[in-house]
């Protein structure tokens, strides 16, 4: 793990694990265990200690690994191994390598965002600015300008996956320059909850971190993934067909499954049937293949 049980991008994997274990593919009585969050040599000497211990076919290493399974990979080649995000590098073999994007649902968001907003300004405060964060911001803003072109955008990197202290005073500045609708993707809604205004969550469905002020969130569903690389596993446990790992990022969107767009909850009354409709038909274009988000890894920058 890289993030803990806390943070959506660990929180929501360990959903997907138990919903695949209670499906039982293949028939597979599957059992996991998880260590705490983990990087570089510690990281990589936890994967050790599983490997060796012979009573793990699967090591999903949660996050940028690709350097500490360069070192074990050859070492153990009956052992799956994943990496997951940006970062990675594809090793091929016994390596797989999962990506999450989240731009469609985050797309879906910025519709709602440019149907809502009174100010024609949205912010977004964000960890970093790398692919499979940059995809999401990009999205937001586009599905915001195609029903709303005057949008204009602020755009803040708080530098840390978790600095609450640096997402309020980001979030702070971008409503005192105007934002009444804010993309949360570091977690802290306490200036939309000041301010009284419309957040969205990022990567788990967050609304009960803030259920009057947070609309909707993207969220990401691993279940297509595990069964993916159980696939894969399973093809060369049963049937003898040597690893393959993927060289490039592979990817379930939301027609697959990967990707989903959160409830409204008790803000759905709020919103005008108009919007809700328009949001639904294009999440049915989405989900048929009908309507293609492009991806744009671009660094996102304030107008």
């Amino acid at each position: 793990m890289s993030a803990g049980l806390d943070h959506g991008f660990d929180a929501t994997l360990i959903k997907s694990l138990e919903r695949v274990k209670q499906a039982k593919p293949h028939g597979l009585d599957i059992e996991w265990k998880s260590t705490e969050p983990l990087w570089g040599d510690d990281a990589g000497d936890a994967m050790r200690l599983f490997a060796e211990s012979g009573d793990y076919d699967i090591i999903w290493a949660h996050s940028t690994y690709s350097d500490q399974v360069k070192k074990l990979k050859d070492e153990f080649p009956e052992i799956l191994f994943v990496v997951v995000g940006a970062g990675n590098e594809g090793l091929g073999g016994n390596q797989y390598w999962v990506y999450k994007r989240l731009h469609e649902p985050a797309y879906l968001l910025g519709v709602l965002a440019g149907r809502m907003t009174k100010s024609d300004v949205l912010g977004v405060v964000a960890p970093f600015s790398i692919e499979d964060i940059n995809d999401s911001i990009n999205a937001f803003f586009a599905g915001a300008r195609a029903v709303n072109p005057a949008i204009a955008r602020k755009v803040a990197f708080v530098g840390s996956w978790y600095d609450p202290a640096k997402a309020a005073e980001y979030a702070g500045a971008q409503i005192a320059a105007g934002a009444d609708v804010i993309f949360q993707l570091s977690g802290n809604f306490k200036p939309c909850e000041a301010a009284k205004i419309l957040c969205f969550g990022s990567f788990q469905d967050e609304s009960n971190f803030s259920p009057a002020t947070i609309l909707s969130s993207t969220v990401a569903v691993w279940d297509p993934d595990m069964t993916w690389i159980i696939e894969n596993w399973w093809s060369h446990k049963a049937e003898g067909k040597p690893y393959g790992g993927n060289l490039k990022e592979h990817w379930f969107g939301m027609k697959d499954g990967g990707a989903a767009f959160a409830p409204y909850h008790d803000l759905e009354a709020s919103l005008p049937v108009d919007v809700r409709t328009e949001v639904e038909t294009l999440k049915a274009k989405i989900a048929s293949g009908e309507l293609e988000i492009p991806v744009d890894l671009s660094e996102p920058k304030s107008d």
